[in-house]
């Protein structure tokens, strides 16, 4: 049996709403198209008309690895993802869509709306991600149980400004949970929102298996993880997306305590070893983006002899600030995760993602 894949542009929030009714209904399955520009939708490999009847989405992901690759996910794990997820947030209400539905915790959001039978408030997710924005956007919720789903970035964004805006932290504050992930959370942030009243729960997981699988540690009903010899985690479970094995290998290095909560840290590619100490790429960034004068910021692995490997930063900022970028990095993680080159640059290369090319990135240096 098969039934039709509709295709709806990434940019057409609406038309995408109202045909995951029809694939929740298991009527039909959905694939977000590049949006269309000016009346004309961008080229992209052509998808077929129909899919088992099993089939509720074909997501494109990328991930870090800037290789483009389609994953279908069923019915059941869709639902299965978006119920237990709700479950574990509390009860149902309504949800404001910040994040692009090309994706699969933008797809997620429509899932949970629709669950709940509710109307998602939808920002518009094809211009930059502001706290005006987001804060103009919360206050058409009506719903007593407000939630989000974030990115590290726009939370850190929304947190730093909610510093001195009584109104953005009051609105953050009145959400009963705000779910970030899609890349590694820094703990300082995490911890930086949680201390000002704003309800953050981590969600760790990726396409594979529809969406975010683990919330703060816990894996959701029906998902189960371990970790293989070489630290790598796997998951298996009810939200594995089709064509997987019973276990599939992550990239992320992990640890398991023996209450089975789950502490990431970091992707195998992105967590390097100094003077014999693991060092996160990802919180040498997210700490460097914190700094006076850094207005984005990329750091790779550099080989070194005596060392191993050290730290490179790339940064799009002030040209002041290079030597303390490495002064303050060095004091904030220790000679390890000093810098022995920072150069300034006029942007960072991004993938269709939207995340730093960490590839390229690495030929700067």
């Amino acid at each position: 049996m098969t039934k039709p894949l509709a295709v709806v542009p990434a940019n057409d929030t609406v038309a995408a709403l109202l045909v995951m009714a029809d694939v929740i209904a298991g009527n039909k399955a959905i694939f977000i198209s590049p949006a269309v520009v000016n009346g004309e939708q961008a080229s992209f490999d052509a998808v077929p008309e129909t899919v088992s009847d099993n089939i509720a989405a074909i997501v494109e992901s990328s991930g870090s690895t800037g290789v483009p690759k389609r994953i279908s996910i069923s019915t059941s794990a869709l639902l299965h993802a978006a119920r237990a997820g709700q479950e574990r947030l509390g009860p149902l209400g309504q949800w404001l869509l910040a994040l692009p539905i090309n994706f699969i915790a933008g797809q997620q959001v429509l899932v949970r709306s629709l669950l709940a039978d509710q109307q998602p408030v939808i920002m518009n997710t094809a211009v930059p991600f502001t706290a005006e924005a987001f804060l103009r956007s919360s206050l058409l919720m009506q719903h007593e149980n407000k939630y989000t789903s974030l990115v590290p970035y726009q939370l850190a964004k929304l947190v730093s400004e909610a510093e001195n805006d009584k109104v953005l932290l009051s609105t953050l504050r009145s959400f009963r949970a705000i779910l970030v992930g899609g890349q590694s959370t820094p703990e300082e942030l995490r911890y930086k929102a949680l201390d000002m009243g704003i309800r953050v729960i981590v969600s760790y997981g990726m396409t594979e298996t529809a969406g975010g699988c683990v919330f703060d540690g816990v894996p959701l009903d029906g998902v189960r993880l371990k970790i293989a010899p070489d630290s790598r985690l796997l998951i298996s479970g009810k939200t594995l997306a089709e064509g997987q094995d019973d276990w599939i290998f992550t990239n992320d290095l992990a640890e398991l305590s023996r209450e089975g909560k789950l502490n990431i840290i970091g992707r195998a590619d992105r967590v390097i070893v100094s003077g014999g100490l693991k060092l996160s790429l990802e919180r040498v960034e997210y700490l460097g983006s914190e700094l006076p004068g850094v207005e984005q910021i990329a750091a790779v692995s550099i080989q070194d002899e005596t060392w191993g490997e050290r730290v490179g930063i790339a940064y799009v900022g002030s040209p002041e600030v290079a030597d303390d970028i490495a002064n303050q990095l060095a004091h904030l993680l220790g000679p390890a995760g000093k810098p022995i080159r920072v150069i300034r640059v006029d942007k960072l290369p991004k993938l269709h993602t939207g995340k730093t090319d960490n590839r390229l990135v690495a030929q700067f240096f």
